[in-house]
Protein backbone atom coordinates (compact mmCIF):
# COMPACT_ATOMS: atom_id res chain seq x y z
CA UNK A 1 0.00 0.00 0.00
CA UNK A 2 2.87 2.23 -0.34
CA UNK A 3 2.46 5.21 -2.28
CA UNK A 4 4.79 8.59 -2.31
CA UNK A 5 2.01 10.29 -3.43
CA UNK A 6 -0.70 10.04 -1.37
CA UNK A 7 -1.88 8.65 2.40
CA UNK A 8 -3.52 5.63 2.67
CA UNK A 9 -6.78 6.21 5.11
CA UNK A 10 -8.65 3.53 5.02
CA UNK A 11 -11.21 1.62 2.72
CA UNK A 12 -14.51 2.40 0.94
CA UNK A 13 -17.65 0.16 0.07
CA UNK A 14 -20.95 -0.16 -1.03
CA UNK A 15 -24.06 -1.13 0.82
CA UNK A 16 -23.74 -4.09 -0.87
CA UNK A 17 -19.96 -4.80 -0.21
CA UNK A 18 -20.00 -5.67 -4.22
CA UNK A 19 -16.60 -4.02 -4.40
CA UNK A 20 -13.95 -2.19 -2.36
CA UNK A 21 -11.07 0.44 -3.29
CA UNK A 22 -8.57 2.55 -1.05
CA UNK A 23 -9.27 6.25 0.21
CA UNK A 24 -6.25 7.72 0.05
CA UNK A 25 -5.10 11.72 0.92
CA UNK A 26 -3.20 13.08 -2.10
CA UNK A 27 -0.11 15.03 -0.41
CA UNK A 28 -0.34 17.86 -3.34
CA UNK A 29 -3.11 19.06 -1.62
CA UNK A 30 -2.23 18.75 2.06
CA UNK A 31 -1.81 22.09 2.16
CA UNK A 32 -5.14 22.90 1.52
CA UNK A 33 -5.78 22.11 4.95
CA UNK A 34 -8.78 19.77 6.36
CA UNK A 35 -11.76 18.84 8.92
CA UNK A 36 -11.84 16.14 11.38
CA UNK A 37 -15.24 15.71 13.04
CA UNK A 38 -17.58 13.52 15.43
CA UNK A 39 -18.37 12.72 18.32
CA UNK A 40 -16.24 11.66 21.75
CA UNK A 41 -15.31 8.07 21.56
CA UNK A 42 -15.91 7.79 17.37
CA UNK A 43 -12.14 7.42 16.49
CA UNK A 44 -11.05 11.19 16.30
CA UNK A 45 -7.92 10.51 17.48
CA UNK A 46 -6.91 7.28 15.47
CA UNK A 47 -7.64 9.43 12.29
CA UNK A 48 -5.44 12.21 13.63
CA UNK A 49 -2.65 9.06 14.51
CA UNK A 50 -2.92 7.15 10.88
CA UNK A 51 -2.66 11.32 9.34
CA UNK A 52 0.10 12.17 11.25
CA UNK A 53 1.96 8.94 10.63
CA UNK A 54 1.14 9.14 6.72
CA UNK A 55 2.89 12.58 6.65
CA UNK A 56 5.74 12.15 8.21
CA UNK A 57 6.78 9.06 6.30
CA UNK A 58 6.25 10.98 3.17
CA UNK A 59 8.94 13.55 4.85
CA UNK A 60 6.15 16.12 5.87
CA UNK A 61 6.98 17.52 9.74
CA UNK A 62 3.52 17.23 11.95
CA UNK A 63 2.66 19.34 14.74
CA UNK A 64 -0.05 18.10 16.78
CA UNK A 65 -1.83 18.64 20.32
CA UNK A 66 -1.99 16.13 22.76
CA UNK A 67 -4.93 16.42 25.04
CA UNK A 68 -5.42 13.41 26.84
CA UNK A 69 -2.22 11.89 26.20
CA UNK A 70 -3.23 8.96 23.65
CA UNK A 71 -1.27 10.69 21.10
CA UNK A 72 1.75 9.91 22.70
CA UNK A 73 1.79 6.04 21.43
CA UNK A 74 2.93 7.47 17.95
CA UNK A 75 6.28 7.70 19.46
CA UNK A 76 6.24 3.90 20.00
CA UNK A 77 6.10 0.53 17.79
CA UNK A 78 2.93 -0.75 17.53
CA UNK A 79 2.18 -4.34 18.46
CA UNK A 80 -0.50 -7.03 16.93
CA UNK A 81 -3.41 -7.12 18.19
CA UNK A 82 -6.63 -9.18 16.92
CA UNK A 83 -8.76 -5.94 16.25
CA UNK A 84 -6.31 -3.87 14.94
CA UNK A 85 -5.48 -7.47 12.61
CA UNK A 86 -9.06 -7.96 11.73
CA UNK A 87 -9.19 -4.29 10.39
CA UNK A 88 -6.23 -4.55 8.67
CA UNK A 89 -7.53 -6.95 6.61
CA UNK A 90 -10.71 -5.52 6.11
CA UNK A 91 -9.55 -2.54 4.55
CA UNK A 92 -6.94 -4.79 2.10
CA UNK A 93 -3.82 -3.19 3.61
CA UNK A 94 -1.20 -5.43 3.17
CA UNK A 95 1.28 -5.65 4.23
CA UNK A 96 0.41 -4.51 7.70
CA UNK A 97 3.98 -3.14 9.04
CA UNK A 98 4.61 -1.43 12.52
CA UNK A 99 6.29 1.53 13.28
CA UNK A 100 8.00 3.88 15.72
CA UNK A 101 7.63 7.19 14.65
CA UNK A 102 10.37 10.17 15.20
CA UNK A 103 8.12 12.06 18.34
CA UNK A 104 9.65 15.93 20.15
CA UNK A 105 7.92 15.64 23.17
CA UNK A 106 6.45 19.37 23.91
CA UNK A 107 4.51 21.20 27.16
CA UNK A 108 4.16 24.93 28.02
CA UNK A 109 4.73 23.75 31.49
CA UNK A 110 7.76 22.09 31.08
CA UNK A 111 7.00 18.93 32.52
CA UNK A 112 5.95 16.26 30.19
CA UNK A 113 8.19 17.75 27.36
CA UNK A 114 10.77 21.03 26.25
CA UNK A 115 9.27 23.99 27.78
CA UNK A 116 7.82 25.96 25.13
CA UNK A 117 7.90 29.96 25.38
CA UNK A 118 7.06 33.10 23.27
CA UNK A 119 8.23 36.54 23.64
CA UNK A 120 5.66 39.26 24.64
CA UNK A 121 6.25 41.17 22.14
CA UNK A 122 5.89 38.12 19.77
CA UNK A 123 2.53 37.67 20.78
CA UNK A 124 1.30 41.02 20.42
CA UNK A 125 -1.52 43.08 21.67
CA UNK A 126 -4.14 41.64 20.03
CA UNK A 127 -3.04 38.24 21.11
CA UNK A 128 -2.49 38.91 24.53
CA UNK A 129 -6.03 41.09 24.73
CA UNK A 130 -7.83 37.70 23.50
CA UNK A 131 -5.66 35.85 26.27
CA UNK A 132 -6.77 38.34 29.18
CA UNK A 133 -10.39 38.68 27.82
CA UNK A 134 -10.23 42.18 28.04
CA UNK A 135 -12.14 45.17 27.66
CA UNK A 136 -11.99 48.01 24.60
CA UNK A 137 -10.78 50.35 26.98
CA UNK A 138 -8.09 47.95 28.50
CA UNK A 139 -7.01 46.56 25.24
CA UNK A 140 -6.25 50.41 23.94
CA UNK A 141 -4.18 50.58 26.80
CA UNK A 142 -2.45 47.56 25.78
CA UNK A 143 -1.81 49.16 22.65
CA UNK A 144 -0.43 51.82 23.92
CA UNK A 145 1.86 50.05 25.65
CA UNK A 146 3.46 47.88 23.18
CA UNK A 147 3.75 51.84 21.35
CA UNK A 148 5.90 52.91 24.33
CA UNK A 149 7.75 49.59 24.27
CA UNK A 150 9.21 50.71 20.80
CA UNK A 151 9.52 53.94 20.93
CA UNK A 152 11.36 53.78 24.25
CA UNK A 153 13.67 50.93 22.90
CA UNK A 154 11.98 48.80 26.21
CA UNK A 155 12.51 44.67 25.43
CA UNK A 156 9.39 43.31 26.31
CA UNK A 157 10.37 39.60 27.11
CA UNK A 158 8.15 38.14 30.15
CA UNK A 159 5.40 39.40 32.19
CA UNK A 160 7.72 40.81 34.62
CA UNK A 161 8.71 43.28 31.67
CA UNK A 162 4.91 44.20 30.76
CA UNK A 163 4.20 44.80 34.92
CA UNK A 164 6.97 47.24 35.03
CA UNK A 165 6.03 48.65 31.93
CA UNK A 166 2.19 49.24 32.61
CA UNK A 167 3.32 50.65 36.14
CA UNK A 168 5.46 53.05 34.34
CA UNK A 169 2.75 54.53 32.24
CA UNK A 170 0.51 54.44 35.18
CA UNK A 171 3.32 56.93 36.86
CA UNK A 172 3.43 59.17 33.96
CA UNK A 173 -0.72 58.74 33.09
CA UNK A 174 -0.99 62.43 32.66
CA UNK A 175 2.00 62.77 29.96
CA UNK A 176 1.10 59.68 28.09
CA UNK A 177 -2.84 60.18 27.69
CA UNK A 178 -2.15 63.91 26.39
CA UNK A 179 -0.15 61.99 23.75
CA UNK A 180 -2.03 58.59 23.20
CA UNK A 181 -5.76 59.29 24.95
CA UNK A 182 -6.87 58.57 28.19
CA UNK A 183 -4.95 56.11 30.30
CA UNK A 184 -6.66 55.39 33.47
CA UNK A 185 -5.24 54.11 36.52
CA UNK A 186 -8.16 52.18 37.57
CA UNK A 187 -7.80 50.46 33.53
CA UNK A 188 -3.91 49.76 34.38
CA UNK A 189 -4.31 48.23 37.73
CA UNK A 190 -7.31 45.65 36.18
CA UNK A 191 -5.34 44.71 33.58
CA UNK A 192 -2.30 44.22 35.93
CA UNK A 193 -4.91 42.21 38.42
CA UNK A 194 -5.44 39.80 34.99
CA UNK A 195 -1.24 39.53 34.77
CA UNK A 196 -1.45 38.26 37.65
CA UNK A 197 -3.98 35.91 37.34
CA UNK A 198 -2.19 34.40 34.21
CA UNK A 199 1.13 34.72 36.58
CA UNK A 200 -0.27 31.75 38.82
CA UNK A 201 -2.22 30.01 36.15
CA UNK A 202 1.03 29.20 35.05
CA UNK A 203 1.41 31.49 31.94
CA UNK A 204 4.92 32.85 33.30
CA UNK A 205 6.37 29.40 32.44
CA UNK A 206 5.23 30.08 28.66
CA UNK A 207 6.70 33.73 28.24
CA UNK A 208 10.31 33.91 27.99
CA UNK A 209 12.79 33.42 26.42
CA UNK A 210 14.64 31.17 24.45
CA UNK A 211 11.29 31.16 22.45
CA UNK A 212 10.91 28.69 19.92
CA UNK A 213 12.18 28.59 16.79
CA UNK A 214 10.05 27.56 13.81
CA UNK A 215 12.91 25.53 12.54
CA UNK A 216 12.62 23.08 15.30
CA UNK A 217 9.06 22.01 14.60
CA UNK A 218 9.92 21.76 10.78
CA UNK A 219 12.71 18.79 11.28
CA UNK A 220 13.27 15.61 9.84
CA UNK A 221 15.39 12.93 10.36
CA UNK A 222 18.10 11.15 8.51
CA UNK A 223 16.02 8.74 7.02
CA UNK A 224 13.66 11.35 5.66
CA UNK A 225 11.03 11.16 7.96
CA UNK A 226 8.87 14.62 9.40
CA UNK A 227 9.74 14.58 12.74
CA UNK A 228 6.49 14.69 15.33
CA UNK A 229 6.06 17.48 17.44
CA UNK A 230 3.34 16.76 19.92
CA UNK A 231 1.98 19.14 22.48
CA UNK A 232 1.19 17.77 26.15
CA UNK A 233 -2.31 20.23 26.58
CA UNK A 234 -3.83 17.87 29.19
CA UNK A 235 -2.84 20.26 31.56
CA UNK A 236 -2.74 23.39 29.83
CA UNK A 237 -6.82 22.29 28.62
CA UNK A 238 -7.51 23.60 32.71
CA UNK A 239 -6.38 27.76 30.89
CA UNK A 240 -8.29 26.63 27.42
CA UNK A 241 -7.72 30.16 26.86
CA UNK A 242 -3.45 30.05 26.78
CA UNK A 243 -4.20 27.10 24.78
CA UNK A 244 -6.08 28.77 22.07
CA UNK A 245 -4.18 31.83 21.71
CA UNK A 246 -0.67 30.34 22.06
CA UNK A 247 -1.72 27.80 18.60
CA UNK A 248 -3.21 31.02 17.10
CA UNK A 249 0.23 32.71 18.06
CA UNK A 250 2.07 29.78 16.36
CA UNK A 251 0.09 29.87 13.29
CA UNK A 252 0.47 33.51 12.90
CA UNK A 253 4.35 33.05 13.50
CA UNK A 254 4.28 30.45 10.89
CA UNK A 255 2.68 32.83 8.36
CA UNK A 256 4.96 35.32 9.04
CA UNK A 257 8.57 33.94 9.13
CA UNK A 258 7.76 30.97 6.10
CA UNK A 259 8.59 32.01 2.52
CA UNK A 260 5.94 31.86 -0.53
CA UNK A 261 6.16 28.01 -2.49
CA UNK A 262 2.63 28.27 -4.21
CA UNK A 263 1.25 24.41 -4.58
CA UNK A 264 4.11 22.12 -3.58
CA UNK A 265 4.19 18.12 -4.06
CA UNK A 266 3.81 18.00 -0.30
CA UNK A 267 3.59 20.03 2.68
CA UNK A 268 5.97 22.01 4.13
CA UNK A 269 4.40 21.09 8.17
CA UNK A 270 0.72 20.13 8.78
CA UNK A 271 -0.62 21.20 12.01
CA UNK A 272 -3.25 19.60 13.85
CA UNK A 273 -5.44 22.06 16.01
CA UNK A 274 -7.45 19.74 18.50
CA UNK A 275 -10.81 21.07 20.52
CA UNK A 276 -10.79 23.83 18.17
CA UNK A 277 -13.84 25.36 18.56
CA UNK A 278 -11.92 26.60 21.87
CA UNK A 279 -10.31 29.11 19.47
CA UNK A 280 -13.75 30.55 18.49
CA UNK A 281 -15.77 30.43 21.82
CA UNK A 282 -16.45 34.01 22.33
CA UNK A 283 -14.42 35.37 20.41
CA UNK A 284 -14.29 38.58 19.21
CA UNK A 285 -14.57 39.13 15.14
CA UNK A 286 -11.58 40.95 14.38
CA UNK A 287 -9.77 37.88 15.68
CA UNK A 288 -11.99 35.43 13.82
CA UNK A 289 -11.07 37.53 10.66
CA UNK A 290 -7.46 37.26 11.87
CA UNK A 291 -7.90 32.84 11.78
CA UNK A 292 -10.06 33.32 8.83
CA UNK A 293 -6.50 35.60 7.09
CA UNK A 294 -4.42 32.92 8.19
CA UNK A 295 -5.80 30.17 7.08
CA UNK A 296 -6.15 31.29 4.08
CA UNK A 297 -2.90 32.67 3.16
CA UNK A 298 -0.73 30.34 4.57
CA UNK A 299 -1.31 27.64 2.44
CA UNK A 300 0.88 29.59 -0.12
CA UNK A 301 3.43 28.90 2.53
CA UNK A 302 2.98 25.00 2.08
CA UNK A 303 1.58 24.83 5.55
CA UNK A 304 -1.79 22.38 6.19
CA UNK A 305 -4.16 23.44 9.46
CA UNK A 306 -5.83 20.51 10.67
CA UNK A 307 -9.13 21.49 12.76
CA UNK A 308 -10.09 18.76 15.04
CA UNK A 309 -13.15 18.82 17.01
CA UNK A 310 -16.74 17.31 17.84
CA UNK A 311 -19.37 19.59 15.97
CA UNK A 312 -18.69 21.20 12.41
CA UNK A 313 -20.47 23.89 13.94
CA UNK A 314 -17.40 24.64 16.14
CA UNK A 315 -16.14 26.22 12.61
CA UNK A 316 -17.45 29.60 11.35
CA UNK A 317 -18.38 29.26 8.08
CA UNK A 318 -15.83 31.92 6.67
CA UNK A 319 -13.02 29.20 8.12
CA UNK A 320 -14.90 26.37 6.96
CA UNK A 321 -15.13 27.15 3.70
CA UNK A 322 -11.49 26.80 3.57
CA UNK A 323 -11.24 23.19 4.44
CA UNK A 324 -10.57 21.25 1.28
CA UNK A 325 -10.35 17.16 3.38
CA UNK A 326 -13.36 16.40 5.49
CA UNK A 327 -13.20 13.10 7.65
CA UNK A 328 -16.93 12.97 9.42
CA UNK A 329 -16.91 10.58 12.35
CA UNK A 330 -20.30 9.57 13.67
CA UNK A 331 -22.45 12.51 15.26
CA UNK A 332 -25.82 12.36 17.67
CA UNK A 333 -28.53 13.57 16.88
CA UNK A 334 -30.89 14.02 19.80
CA UNK A 335 -31.52 17.52 19.82
CA UNK A 336 -32.56 20.07 17.99
CA UNK A 337 -29.12 21.27 18.11
CA UNK A 338 -27.30 18.09 16.79
CA UNK A 339 -29.51 17.41 14.22
CA UNK A 340 -28.13 20.90 12.95
CA UNK A 341 -25.30 19.81 12.70
CA UNK A 342 -25.60 16.50 11.42
CA UNK A 343 -27.67 18.33 8.65
CA UNK A 344 -24.72 20.96 8.12
CA UNK A 345 -22.54 18.41 8.18
CA UNK A 346 -23.73 16.46 5.32
CA UNK A 347 -24.22 19.91 3.31
CA UNK A 348 -20.54 19.95 2.98
CA UNK A 349 -19.69 16.99 1.14
CA UNK A 350 -20.27 16.21 -2.31
CA UNK A 351 -23.32 13.71 -2.19
CA UNK A 352 -23.09 10.38 -3.12
CA UNK A 353 -25.88 8.57 -4.96
CA UNK A 354 -25.40 5.16 -3.06
CA UNK A 355 -26.53 6.60 0.14
CA UNK A 356 -28.06 9.99 2.40
CA UNK A 357 -25.41 11.34 4.03
CA UNK A 358 -27.59 13.30 6.72
CA UNK A 359 -28.39 9.59 7.95
CA UNK A 360 -25.40 7.39 7.44
CA UNK A 361 -23.16 9.92 9.46
CA UNK A 362 -25.71 8.94 12.61
CA UNK A 363 -25.17 4.97 11.96
CA UNK A 364 -21.63 5.35 11.76
CA UNK A 365 -19.36 2.85 14.26
CA UNK A 366 -16.46 3.47 15.69
CA UNK A 367 -13.52 3.52 13.31
CA UNK A 368 -16.11 4.84 10.63
CA UNK A 369 -16.22 7.92 8.70
CA UNK A 370 -17.23 9.69 5.82
CA UNK A 371 -14.41 10.74 3.89
CA UNK A 372 -14.19 13.20 1.12
CA UNK A 373 -10.16 14.58 0.14
CA UNK A 374 -9.43 16.99 -3.23
CA UNK A 375 -9.04 15.13 -6.30
CA UNK A 376 -7.65 16.34 -9.67
CA UNK A 377 -7.27 20.28 -10.33
CA UNK A 378 -8.33 20.28 -6.57
CA UNK A 379 -12.26 19.26 -6.88
CA UNK A 380 -13.92 17.29 -3.92
CA UNK A 381 -14.22 13.54 -4.23
CA UNK A 382 -17.74 12.55 -3.89
CA UNK A 383 -18.35 11.42 -0.74
CA UNK A 384 -17.47 7.91 0.61
CA UNK A 385 -18.26 5.80 3.57
CA UNK A 386 -14.82 4.71 5.25
CA UNK A 387 -13.19 2.05 7.22
CA UNK A 388 -10.44 3.45 8.68
CA UNK A 389 -7.22 1.80 8.75
CA UNK A 390 -5.06 1.05 11.96
CA UNK A 391 -2.55 2.76 13.18
CA UNK A 392 1.21 1.36 12.56
CA UNK A 393 2.84 2.75 16.06
CA UNK A 394 1.00 2.15 19.31
CA UNK A 395 -2.88 2.89 20.01
CA UNK A 396 -2.80 4.77 23.81
CA UNK A 397 -0.83 6.50 25.88
CA UNK A 398 3.19 5.78 26.69
CA UNK A 399 4.54 5.54 30.30
CA UNK A 400 6.05 7.89 32.34
CA UNK A 401 9.42 6.14 31.84
CA UNK A 402 9.20 5.66 28.18
CA UNK A 403 8.68 9.46 27.57
CA UNK A 404 11.77 10.81 29.73
CA UNK A 405 13.75 8.44 27.84
CA UNK A 406 12.66 9.94 24.59
CA UNK A 407 12.80 13.51 26.16
CA UNK A 408 17.00 12.68 27.12
CA UNK A 409 17.26 11.43 23.73
CA UNK A 410 15.53 13.94 21.50
CA UNK A 411 17.56 16.37 19.16
CA UNK A 412 16.51 19.25 21.12
CA UNK A 413 17.90 17.88 23.93
CA UNK A 414 19.21 21.21 26.05
CA UNK A 415 18.03 23.74 24.26
CA UNK A 416 15.30 25.10 25.72
CA UNK A 417 15.58 23.43 29.38
CA UNK A 418 16.99 26.59 30.90
CA UNK A 419 15.79 30.00 31.06
CA UNK A 420 17.67 32.85 29.99
CA UNK A 421 17.00 36.36 31.30
CA UNK A 422 18.46 38.88 29.82
CA UNK A 423 18.25 42.98 30.19
CA UNK A 424 14.74 43.69 29.25
CA UNK A 425 12.14 46.04 30.35
CA UNK A 426 11.71 45.34 34.02
CA UNK A 427 15.44 45.83 34.55
CA UNK A 428 15.65 49.05 32.33
CA UNK A 429 12.85 50.66 34.27
CA UNK A 430 14.71 49.95 37.19
CA UNK A 431 17.84 51.25 36.38
CA UNK A 432 15.70 54.68 35.03
CA UNK A 433 14.23 55.00 38.34
CA UNK A 434 17.63 54.11 40.19
CA UNK A 435 19.05 57.45 38.35
CA UNK A 436 16.20 59.35 39.04
CA UNK A 437 16.46 58.55 42.39
CA UNK A 438 20.28 59.12 42.27
CA UNK A 439 19.81 61.97 41.00
CA UNK A 440 17.22 63.48 43.43
CA UNK A 441 19.61 62.44 46.39
CA UNK A 442 22.08 64.76 44.40
CA UNK A 443 20.35 67.52 44.57
CA UNK A 444 19.54 67.51 47.73
CA UNK A 445 22.64 66.76 49.11
CA UNK A 446 23.80 70.00 46.89
CA UNK A 447 21.51 72.09 48.96
CA UNK A 448 22.37 70.59 52.26
CA UNK A 449 25.97 71.76 51.80
CA UNK A 450 25.45 75.85 52.16
CA UNK A 451 25.63 76.91 55.37
CA UNK A 452 23.60 80.56 55.28
CA UNK A 453 21.82 82.29 57.40
CA UNK A 454 18.34 82.74 56.09
CA UNK A 455 17.81 86.46 54.87
CA UNK A 456 21.59 86.54 54.13
CA UNK A 457 23.64 86.00 51.16
CA UNK A 458 22.48 84.79 48.53
CA UNK A 459 21.40 80.81 48.94
CA UNK A 460 17.09 81.62 48.01
CA UNK A 461 16.92 84.33 45.50
CA UNK A 462 13.45 85.96 45.00
CA UNK A 463 12.36 84.82 41.64
CA UNK A 464 11.57 87.11 38.63
CA UNK A 465 7.58 86.32 39.62
CA UNK A 466 8.12 87.32 43.32
CA UNK A 467 7.48 83.74 44.82
CA UNK A 468 10.51 82.04 46.63
CA UNK A 469 11.41 79.33 45.24
CA UNK A 470 10.68 75.49 46.99
CA UNK A 471 13.18 74.15 48.64
CA UNK A 472 14.00 70.48 47.23
CA UNK A 473 13.12 68.96 50.57
CA UNK A 474 10.85 68.89 53.42
CA UNK A 475 13.84 67.64 55.60
CA UNK A 476 15.55 70.13 58.38
CA UNK A 477 19.89 70.39 57.78
CA UNK A 478 22.23 70.00 60.65
CA UNK A 479 22.72 73.73 59.87
CA UNK A 480 19.54 74.56 59.48
CA UNK A 481 18.40 73.20 62.59
CA UNK A 482 21.56 75.40 64.42
CA UNK A 483 20.51 78.68 62.95
CA UNK A 484 16.70 78.10 63.83
CA UNK A 485 17.83 78.01 67.96
CA UNK A 486 19.68 80.79 67.19
CA UNK A 487 16.57 82.74 66.39
CA UNK A 488 14.80 81.65 68.97
CA UNK A 489 17.32 82.65 71.59
CA UNK A 490 17.31 86.21 70.46
CA UNK A 491 14.65 86.81 72.74
CA UNK A 492 16.78 86.46 75.69
CA UNK A 493 20.22 88.76 76.71
CA UNK A 494 22.56 85.75 75.84
CA UNK A 495 20.85 85.50 72.78
CA UNK A 496 21.29 89.50 71.69
CA UNK A 497 24.92 89.05 72.45
CA UNK A 498 25.77 86.41 70.25
CA UNK A 499 23.42 88.05 67.21
CA UNK A 500 25.90 91.16 68.51
CA UNK A 501 28.83 88.87 67.79
CA UNK A 502 28.02 87.85 64.81
CA UNK A 503 27.18 91.46 63.12
CA UNK A 504 30.18 92.66 64.67
CA UNK A 505 31.73 90.44 62.58
CA UNK A 506 30.23 90.36 59.27
CA UNK A 507 30.66 94.22 59.71
CA UNK A 508 34.65 94.15 60.96
CA UNK A 509 34.79 91.59 57.48
CA UNK A 510 33.30 94.36 55.09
Amino acid sequence: MADDTSIFMGASRKPDDSYQRPERLLLQYGNRHGLVTGATGTGKTVTLQILAEGFSNAGVPVFCADIKGDLSGIAMMGTAQDFLVKRAEQVKLDPYEFQEFPVIFWDLFGEQGHPIRATISEMGPLLLSRLMNLSEAQEGIMNIAFRIADEEGLLLLDLKDLQSLLANIADRAEEIGARYGNVTKPSVGAIQRTLLVLEQQGAANFFGEPALRIADIMRTTRDGRGAISVLAADKLMMNPRLYATFLLWLMSELFEELPEVGDPDKPKLVFFFDEAHLLFDDAPKVLIDRVEQVVRLIRSKGVGVYFVTQNPLDIPETVLAQLGNRVQHALRAYTPREQKAVKTAAETFRPNPDFDCATVITQLGTGEALVSTLEAKGVPSMVQRTLIRPPSSRLGPITPEERRKLITESPVSGQYDQTVDRESAFEMLQKKAKDAQEAQAQQQESGRSRWTIPGFGNDDPQPAGGRRAPRPSNRQTVAEAAIKSVVRSVGSSVGRAIVRGILGSLARGR
